[in-house]
């Protein structure tokens, strides 16, 4: 899950917003620090669960990198409370349990899902589907 956060960082710029949806250990933080890593930003990136949400500013004149948890957030008005939308043009925005409550921050965004399988391998399928123009022409080829 890292090496893929690594590879698509490559594919983010500032206003990018991904919604991350999967059960609880399905790897969307180990994604996020994949991400991070690949977006050179001041770490370490670890799950904001209890703050709800963490900036982490560029090293590297990149965007910063916004990493949201929803899981205990009530709706849509407490996400809208912590007041995403101003910095979601500026940085790379990331919502863990994100899904029915983040698609409203940006017209554009990458829905990522993230399924476990229930073998000893613990394999990862990993299902990226991009929304509005921002992804209607860009290839994902994350190798």
């Amino acid at each position: 899950m890292r090496e893929l956060g690594v590879r698509l960082a490559g594919k983010l710029a500032a206003g990018d917003l991904l919604v991350l949806t999967g059960s609880l250990g399905a790897g969307k933080t180990t994604l996020t620090q994949g991400i991070g890593e690949g977006l050179k930003v001041r770490g370490p990136v670890t799950s904001p669960t209890f703050v709800i949400a963490r900036v982490h500013p560029s090293l590297a004149g990149g965007p910063a990198l916004v990493h949201v948890d929803a899981y205990r957030l009530g709706g849509f008005a407490e996400l809208d409370d912590l007041d995403l939308d101003a910095s979601v043009e500026e940085s790379v925005t990331i919502v863990e349990w994100g899904e029915g409550l983040a698609e409203g921050l940006a017209d554009d965004r990458l829905e990522v899902i993230i399924s476990r399988s229930d073998g000893p391998a613990e394999d990862r399928e990993v299902t990226i589907t991009g929304i509005g123009d921002r992804w209607s022409d860009l290839e994902l080829d994350l190798g």
